[in-house]
C-alpha cells in the first residue's frame, strides 16, 4: 500500500514539473509586461530609408500600407488641365474663380491665357485677374505680406516664400560662380499699381504719336482711346492690334512683349522677378530648381515663383514651349 502511495506522489510531481515547464515563458520575451523594453534598431540606409530587423519588417509594412491608404484618401484628386487646377488652388486659397476673373470678358480671358500660371503658385495668389485701383492692389499686398532681400546689393520684395526661394537662388549661383541680379533695381519685384499705369501709359502715348505720323491714327481718334476707363482702353488696343496697328516698343508685335496691362502684371502679387540674366541657361536651371519659372512668353527676363518641381507642371496643365528665348512653362489653353 506505501509503495502504492508513493508511485502516485512520484507520478504527481513528474505531471507538475512537466506543466511548469511547458507554461513558463522567460521574461525577457514579455515585451508587453515591460513599458521601457527596448525597441528593434534601426540604420538608415544610403536612400535615407529606415530598416528595421526581420522581427519587426512585416508589421512596419502592414502599418506603411495602411498609412499610404489613408494618404491617398485625404488627398485631393488632381485636376485635369489648366483651368480645372486653376479653380481648385484658388479656391484653396478662399478664393471664388468667378470673383477672380470673368471669362466673358475678352481682355481678362486673354489675360488669364497670357499670365495665368500665376494662379497655380504654392503662394497667395493674386485676388483678381485685373486690378482697377491702387487701394485694390494695396489690400492684397498686405494680405500677402512682402518680404525685403538683398540681391546683389539692391533691395527687392517679394512675397515671403518667393523671397527665400529667389535668395537661396542667389547664393547657390554666386557659389556656382553664376549671378542673379534685378535687371532694373527700380521695379524688378514688387510694384504699385500706379506703376503699371505709368509704363502702359508711356507705351500707349509712343504708339499713338508713332502711328499719327504714319497716318494710321487721327488726332480724334487718339483723344478717344486715351479717354475710355482702363478695361476697354485695353481692350481697343487689343482691337487696334488686330489691324496691324501694334503698340509694342517697335511696333511689330503685341504691347504686351513690352508691358503688362494696368493692374495685371505679376509684380503686383510679389510673385515676380525681373533677372538680368535670363538668357543664361545655367541661371535658368538654378532658377528652376528654386520653384521659379519664366511663364510669360512675351517676357523673356521675368521669372514667376510657382513653388512646384518642374516635373510637376505638366500635370498643373501648364506645356513647355522652346523658343529663340529659351523656354517657357505657359498656360495649355
Amino acid at each position: 500500500m506505501m509503495k502504492g502511495r508513493k508511485y502516485f506522489g512520484l507520478l504527481n510531481l513528474v505531471v507538475a514539473a512537466v506543466l511548469f515547464v511547458a507554461c513558463y515563458q522567460p521574461a525577457a520575451n514579455r515585451t508587453d509586461e515591460f513599458e521601457n523594453e527596448e525597441a528593434p534598431k534601426s540604420e538608415i540606409s544610403d536612400s535615407g530609408v529606415s530598416n528595421t530587423s526581420d522581427v519587426s519588417s512585416e508589421n512596419s509594412e502592414i502599418t506603411e500600407t495602411n498609412t499610404m491608404k489613408e494618404s491617398k484618401t485625404n488627398e485631393s484628386a488632381p485636376a485635369a488641365g489648366f483651368r480645372a487646377n486653376v479653380n481648385q488652388q484658388l479656391s484653396r486659397h478662399g478664393y471664388s474663380a468667378a470673383d477672380v476673373f470673368d471669362e466673358s470678358d475678352q481682355v481678362e480671358l486673354r489675360l488669364l491665357n497670357e499670365y495665368g500660371a500665376i494662379f497655380l503658385t504654392k503662394a497667395l495668389s493674386p485676388s483678381k485677374m485685373m486690378y482697377t485701383s491702387e487701394s485694390e492692389v494695396l489690400g492684397f499686398q498686405t494680405k500677402a505680406g512682402a518680404t525685403r532681400i538683398n540681391i546683389a546689393g539692391i533691395g527687392v520684395e517679394l512675397q515671403r516664400d518667393a523671397a527665400q526661394a529667389l535668395s537661396d537662388a542667389e547664393k547657390e549661383a554666386r557659389a556656382s560662380g553664376e549671378s542673379i541680379t534685378p535687371r532694373d533695381p527700380k521695379d524688378s519685384a514688387r510694384r504699385s499699381f500706379q506703376h503699371t499705369q505709368t509704363l502702359w501709359d508711356g507705351r500707349v502715348e509712343k504708339a499713338c504719336e508713332h502711328w499719327k505720323s504714319k497716318g494710321k491714327l487721327t488726332a480724334e481718334k487718339i483723344a478717344q482711346l486715351k479717354s475710355l476707363p482702363i478695361k476697354q482702353q485695353v481692350a481697343q488696343v487689343f482691337a487696334l492690334e488686330k489691324n496691324g496697328i501694334y503698340f509694342s516698343t517697335n511696333f511689330d508685335k503685341s504691347i504686351l512683349y513690352s508691358v503688362a496691362a494696368p493692374g495685371a502684371s505679376q509684380h503686383l502679387a510679389m510673385l515676380a522677378f525681373d533677372a538680368k540674366e535670363f538668357g543664361n541657361k545655367k541661371v535658368r536651371k538654378i532658377m528652376a530648381k528654386h520653384g521659379w519659372f519664366r511663364t510669360v512668353q512675351s517676357d523673356a527676363p521675368h521669372f514667376t515663383y510657382l513653388g512646384y518641381d518642374e516635373k510637376e507642371l505638366p500635370s498643373l496643365g501648364l506645356k513647355k514651349v522652346n523658343t529663340a528665348d529659351g523656354e517657357f512653362w505657359i498656360p495649355d489653353v
